[in-house]
């Protein structure tokens, strides 16, 4: 047998590391220094370039939205007796989905075009309390479309911004202000409590389901003379981009590895197979597929399991992108924010599911608290900045806004059911609608002439009243007046 031939093969690699040695061996001012002629200008001028950027869009979207934009508020009043479920609402918010439009590269940058929001509003005016939905003048049928498809009885009326009756700036002499956005705990790719929870089989049926709208209606009612609460949910139509989104934080609870993309991501990828496909005959590098694969649905827990079915019930509706901004402003010698803020704060409790999502005020970037250092000049700021982005209804000031599906959105802000809520001083329509009968004759199916009992002539002859009668009428009042005991007490 002819001896066998064996190659060895043996690569040496050589990293200099001189420089860095000489690097890390300079005094600390010179190190900086050195970093930052490299590479730390670098970074600031990035810094400085996406700061410019920021300002510029800033600017042109203002310019393109006094050319183009007029806003107008809606008051909403529904009818007495209200017993249509915030499944109503959330139709509404479907129907929302078709104020959604593109915006090109071009139209983002040159002419400042950007998608306009809508805000849905709930206000407390001293315990008067009022639905409102704030928008562009040229979407206004597309509102009242939605809400009369949904509440044919209802009545819709222009009304003035109610903001302009309070203070804008502060400090003030005779009005304070606390503020915050709400915004959600987790990723939001997790819902928050929704209002189907909040129903139960017990009781007769319309009392089954606990509308949780009824503590905000309570808290609004207690307001007195000189209060105000506004609530506003800040909503920006989007596509479906996102829906990608919630299948990585499935994968993320299945523990998948998803393969990273990108030419320097797929570069590495390739010399790690290579390097496997070499060594691992020698059985250095064992096979990794049984990582990439994830959790099986038989070995998740019960909250995984939840989890999932929940993210995929939110990725199946329509959603979009909101902010949730609450104000209480009031005179100084009648405001109560123990009251109020620990109200509003309960009100979002409410929609917290522990597993899955919750709504918690924003305390480090706009909520009108501060600590530490500097407090009354970072408060004041605060203060003044809830206000202003409340009264314009930004969307893009603050915190970035959160992602909700019209389930979430119709649980937030939805017309009180009746039945479960017993607020006297919500503003409702006086009464319901009816249709006249169908076989009413109107005046175009009437054939010939009228009637000589509708006659221009007879009906004036019999609006002239004549002496005699006149003097017959006279004679009856004065025996009515007579008839009158003259000792009768009044009231």
């Amino acid at each position: 047998m002819d001896d066998a031939v064996v190659y060895h093969f043996v690569m040496e690699i050589t990293i200099n590391t001189s420089r860095l040695d000489a690097f890390f061996a300079l005094p600390a001012d010179q190190m900086l220094w050195v970093f930052f002629i490299n590479i730390g200008w670098m970074i600031i001028a990035a810094v400085l370039l996406y700061g410019i950027s920021l300002i510029y869009l800033q600017k042109i979207r203002a310019q393109w939205a006094a050319k183009n934009l007029k806003f107008i508020i809606l008051a909403i009043d529904i009818p007495k007796g209200n017993e249509q479920s915030p499944k109503a609402v959330e139709n509404m918010f479907t129907y929302l989905g078709g104020a959604h439009g593109s915006v090109n590269f071009f139209e983002k940058w040159f002419e400042g075009k950007f998608q306009v929001s809508f805000s849905y509003e709930i206000v407390s005016i001293e315990g008067y309390t009022q639905f409102l939905i704030r928008m562009p003048i040229e979407f206004r049928n597309l509102i009242e479309t939605s809400v009369y498809s949904q509440y044919p009885d209802a009545e819709i009326s222009e009304v003035d911004d109610y903001v302009d009756t309070v203070p804008h700036r502060f400090p003030d002499e005779d009005y304070d202000v606390w503020g915050a956005e709400f915004m959600q705990a987790n990723n939001w790719a997790f819902p928050i409590k929704l209002y189907q929870e909040f129903e139960h089989s017990f009781g007769e049926s319309e009392t089954q389901f606990k509308d949780p709208m009824a503590s905000l209606m309570d808290l609004c009612s207690s307001l007195r003379e000189g209060e105000q609460l506004w609530m506003q949910l800040v909503i920006i139509p989007i596509g479906f981009d996102w829906v990608a989104e919630t299948d990585k934080a499935v994968d993320k609870i299945l523990g998948k590895k998803k393969k990273q993309s990108g030419a320097a991501s797929k570069f590495v990828e390739w010399m790690g197979d290579a390097s496997e496909a070499v060594y691992s005959i020698w059985g250095d590098i064992e096979s990794k597929s049984s990582e990439e694969k994830g959790l099986s649905m038989q070995e998740l827990t019960p909250k995984q399991k939840k989890q999932i079915e929940a993210i995929h019930m939110k990725a199946s509706k329509l959603s979009f992108e909101a902010k949730i901004r609450v104000v209480y402003v009031a005179r100084k010698d009648l405001m109560n924010k123990s009251k109020v803020v620990n109200g509003i704060v309960g009100y979002m409790k409410q929609f917290a599911s522990l597993d899955l999502n919750n709504l918690k005020p924003d305390v480090k970037l706009t909520m009108t608290k501060t600590a530490y250092f500097n407090k009354d000049k970072r408060l004041l700021r605060k203060k003044n900045a809830i206000m202003s982005n409340y009264v314009a209804r930004e969307d893009t000031a603050g915190r970035n806004p959160g992602l909700y599906n019209i389930e979430e959105l119709a649980t937030l802000w939805h017309f009180p059911i009746e039945a479960n809520v017993k607020a006297p001083l919500i503003q409702k329509a006086p009464g319901r609608k009816a249709d006249a009968p169908s076989a009413l004759p109107i005046i175009n199916d009437i054939a010939g002439p009228l009637p000589e009992l509708f006659s221009s002539e007879i009906l004036r002859s019999q609006a002239a009243s004549s002496p005699a009668q006149d003097e017959n009428k006279s004679n009856v009042k004065a025996e009515e007046d007579k008839s009158v005991p003259d000792n009768l007490p009044f009231v």
